[in-house]
């Protein structure tokens, strides 16, 4: 028996699990959430597999002992494709990653050829690979690591505005290769990009579709806490490892998701 209090647990090595948190509340709005953002580490993406594999499984032990969650959502695509196994095998709480939507991206594309931004970690993965084998055969994946657009949604969340530069170089990244002129997808491989989707959008013309996880994971939350009751009481709270707990520029912005404080860990 779950308690209606026991939170669905998002994390996130920053704001990106927050696209995903605004899905949730669409089709859970009653459900309690403790957010956690793990900015001591960001970003993750320039991390070495273990690193992150041994970071996200010590930290989601840790978090699942402390706050009995219901369930944990890994809104990372570079932890999920990298240790969503491993949590999967250390807890016995239901856990939900977060992968490159290159299936729904391969139904939606006309043209075939499908662009693909992540982090450096992400787009190297061969569960990356297995998915285009799986669900993009006879078409094209072009990928394009855009480290830089972690840093961008995270200072636009801040109220900073980011260097226009840095749409532009991750567009051109997809359309400098070969075929490249052909993208009319795009996937969102980092639960941080769909928070630049406008910018982005510039960037490529409007020419091209943008495609995320976000909606497909807050349904599958919801189908896997089906029946079960929800008390929430009020705002949620975040979590934030690193300097940033006491950061007010964060909260205000985090407050636009139901986060009503931030607490370090």
């Amino acid at each position: 028996m779950v308690e209606p209090s026991a939170p669905i647990l998002i994390f996130d090595s920053g704001v990106g699990g927050l696209t995903v948190l605004a899905e949730l509340r669409k089709v859970l709005p009653d459900a309690p959430v403790i957010y956690v953002a793990d900015r001591a580490a960001l970003p993750y993406g320039d991390k070495s597999e273990a690193e992150i594999a041994a970071r996200v499984c010590g930290l989601l032990g840790r978090l699942a002992e402390r706050y009995h969650p219901r369930l944990i959502c890994i809104a990372c695509n570079t932890a999920s494709t990298i240790a969503l196994g491993m949590v999967r095998d250390v807890l016995e709480t239901p856990v939900v990653g977060t992968v490159p939507a290159i299936k729904p991206a391969a139904e939606l594309s006309k043209t075939g050829v499908i662009g693909l931004l992540g982090t450096k970690a992400t787009i190297r993965q061969t569960y990356v690979d297995n998915l285009e084998a799986e669900f993009a055969t006879g078409k094209s994946l072009l990928r394009h690591a855009a480290p830089e657009l972690v840093g961008a949604a995270e200072d636009k969340l801040r109220g900073v505005a980011p260097d226009p530069a840095i749409f532009a170089k991750a567009a051109e990244g997809l359309r400098s290769q070969p075929g490249g002129e052909k993208i009319d997808t795009v996937v969102l491989a980092c639960t941080h990009f769909p928070l630049l989707a406008e910018e982005l959008g510039a960037a490529f013309g409007g020419q091209v579709n943008f495609v995320d996880g976000a909606q497909g994971i807050a349904r599958r939350i919801a189908y896997l806490t089906q029946g079960q009751s929800f008390d929430r009481q009020g705002d949620d709270f975040a979590i934030v490892t690193g300097n940033d707990s006491d950061n007010p520029a964060l909260l205000e912005a985090l407050r636009h998701y139901g986060i009503g404080r931030i607490q370090r860990l």
